[in-house]
């Protein structure tokens, strides 16, 4: 393994860091489009078995907990035996996940196996992703982990529309099976040429003690920085998620055709889009 980060071999002779790039944000891409294109099943979902709104909703609400929740868990295994083992059980998961979502028969099912698999699935490639990415890259550093992000913001512009065609041109559980497949063929090549860095070395186990000069780990749950950042995602994910997950769903109620509805919701993927890169480089500058 090369000593400084930046001179590891190139595959097809691209950089190998800009290829844990491109595989990252396709992973995030196809996870987060998958978990958030619920609100794309909804009306299907609901019109076909008669489920209420709020039941089918709630599976999302346990997407997020439990993403939440196993963020911490996939976050220490990626310490211990690598990322790779981790993106690589998270695309197993969501693809199982969304098969078997297609084939329950009650809405309780539909929470557990939805809710559960999925939220625990997407939870594997957030965390894992972007500590490799940042441990792959000395220069450009922001941007590298921008552009792993904005294959999350492209979602809204990609898995949605296709779910909606999907959805049109047979029903929801073919369409989710079909997604189910699609999140297997492209997140399991994917997640095989994830890496750990190069210079990547063993943390302190919780409660252990620290490296020279640094924190423990429940120092570091304690500290004001990551009061403060746990803090604002949080406010961040509780502002947007309602509005982005009940978006197209209302908008057809406002008689706005299906296919039209989705392409609002990809607007707001697009906008993101644009934040994402411009704080990115300005993150390296500043």
């Amino acid at each position: 393994m090369p000593g400084t980060i930046g001179e590891e071999v190139a595959v097809m002779g691209v950089p190998y860091r800009w290829v844990l790039v491109a595989a990252g944000a396709l992973m995030g891409c196809v996870a987060v489009g998958t978990m958030f294109s619920l609100a794309i099943f909804l009306e299907p979902i609901a019109t076909d078995t008669e489920w209420t709104r709020a039941g089918i909703s709630s599976a999302m609400t346990l997407n997020f907990i439990v993403m939440g929740v196993g963020g911490f868990l996939w976050g220490a295994v990626s310490d211990r035996y690598g990322p790779r083992i981790v993106v690589l059980t998270g695309s197993v998961l969501l693809g199982l996940a969304l098969v078997l979502a297609s084939r329950v028969d009650s809405l309780l099912q539909f929470q557990l196996v939805y809710g559960v698999l999925v939220g625990l699935a997407a939870s594997t490639f957030f965390a894992p992703l972007i500590a490799a990415t940042m441990g792959w890259f000395e220069e450009n550093r922001g941007l590298a982990v921008s552009l792993v992000s904005a294959g999350m913001g492209v979602a809204p512009m990609t898995i949605s529309p296709f779910a909606r065609w999907l959805i049109s041109a047979s029903d929801w559980r073919t369409a989710m099976l079909l997604i189910g497949i699609m999140a297997w063929a492209l997140t399991i090549p994917a997640a095989l040429l994830v890496r750990r860095p190069p210079l990547q070395t063993a943390q302190p186990v919780a409660g252990g003690p620290a490296e020279e000069g640094g924190m423990t780990v429940g120092e570091a749950f304690r500290s004001p920085q990551f009061l403060v950042l746990g803090l604002t995602f949080f406010a961040c994910c509780a502002a947007h998620s309602g509005p982005i997950f009940h978006m197209v769903s209302y908008a057809m109620v406002c008689g706005v055709a299906p296919l039209a509805a989705v392409t609002i919701y990809s607007v707001e993927g697009l906008a993101g889009l644009g934040g994402r890169l411009l704080l990115g480089v300005a993150a390296d500058r500043l």
